[in-house]
């Protein structure tokens, strides 16, 4: 699996004996006590390998430092997965959830392990794919956003919060970033205004995942490629399906990038056979049921999105609650993503 897996951090490291005890008193992990390691990428939640003799099982816990009201929540990610993974079994099968701070200090869960290739920025040391074997991927990428959209929503009712939710979303992004601002990056004023007034109304609503990137899936590569996995339910909820696309589409750099936006891949979405973002909107909306004359709103909103996301980070980062060497240049992102809005805008 192409993941930058390593020891556990200091700032991140947990009591291995008190959460081995755990699972046998609250699960069917096996007996013999795991090794654990921690994986460097991602800029969320904590996530570590629980290796023993005979399986491989995944903790998931939230970072140390202060952090959003509405986010990190372990008992509602576990929920998520637990919920769909009977509808769309690309879900992680979950083992446990621990809700008992005495164990590690926080809520955590654990989940089976999904084997299989994970891209990061680029292709795993030596692996070679042909023109056609990425276009497939690229393929599955959007397949699997649309049939995830199309899952029975009743799957996650009590997630929803009724009609609003562009609104909400608007709203909410903007106050979060305007309460993470640091004196160092753009304030962001005008483009929230922007979104604020012109926001269409909602198109539909529907289960979304809120962080579709290729860096959150898993790959069977024996063969002809094949989607597995699907990680990271922590921003899934009932929304609408174009936001979780443009939301998708901050993240998706095509080949003819370049400059400062082509450093902030962290995707192949460049190899050859990958699908431009234009491509990508306009097969999602060819195979799915919604309609839409202009992308603009979101992928401006889906910039603005992966601004705020960097920008809590960010914050963390300047106070000293993280020291992550992979959050350094986050306030350097933040102004180019700004910028990058602006000039859709």
């Amino acid at each position: 699996m192409a993941l930058e897996l390593g020891d556990v951090r200091a700032e991140d490291s947990f009591d291995i004996d008190a959460v081995h005890q755990w699972l046998l008193k609250n699960s069917n992990a096996p007996s013999d006590k795991p090794k654990v390691h921690q994986f460097g990428s991602g800029a969320s939640n904590l996530t570590y390998l629980l290796t023993y003799q005979d399986c491989e099982l995944i903790l998931r816990r939230p970072p140390v430092g202060t952090k959003a009201a509405s986010a990190h929540d372990m008992k509602r990610e576990f929920f998520i997965q637990q919920a769909l993974h009977p509808q769309y079994p690309l879900t992680p099968e979950v083992v446990a959830l621990c809700q008992d701070p005495s164990v590690i200090g926080s809520d955590f869960y654990v989940m089976k392990k999904i084997d299989g290739t994970i891209f990061r920025r680029d292709l795993p040391k030596g692996l070679s794919l042909n023109i056609d074997q990425v276009s497939l991927i690229g393929n599955l990428v959007i397949d699997g956003l649309v049939a995830l959209h199309h899952v029975e929503s009743e799957t996650l009712s009590q997630l929803s919060k009724g009609p609003g939710y562009v609104q909400r979303q608007v709203d909410g992004w903007s106050r979060r970033y305007r309460k993470a601002l640091t004196p160092d990056v753009l304030d962001g004023e005008t483009l929230m205004k922007w979104l604020d007034e012109n926001q269409p109304e909602d198109v539909a609503s529907c289960v979304i995942h809120g962080d579709w990137r290729l860096d959150n899936m898993v790959f069977n590569l024996d063969a002809t490629p094949k989607l597995v996995g699907v990680l990271d339910w922590e921003m899934a909820t009932i929304g609408d399906p174009l936001m979780d696309l443009g939301s998708a589409m901050a993240y998706w750099i095509d080949a003819t990038d370049s400059g400062p936006i082509s450093d902030l891949r962290r995707q192949p979405s460049h190899l050859p056979g990958m699908p431009t973002r234009k491509e990508f909107i306009e097969r999602y909306l060819e195979r799915s049921e919604w309609n839409c004359d202009d992308f603009t709103f979101y992928e401006v909103f889906g910039l603005f999105r992966l601004t705020v996301i960097c920008q809590q980070i960010w914050a963390r980062y300047v106070a000293g609650q993280t020291t992550n060497p992979a959050f350094a240049g986050f306030g350097d992102a933040v102004n180019l993503l700004i910028t990058r809005a602006m000039g859709l805008i």
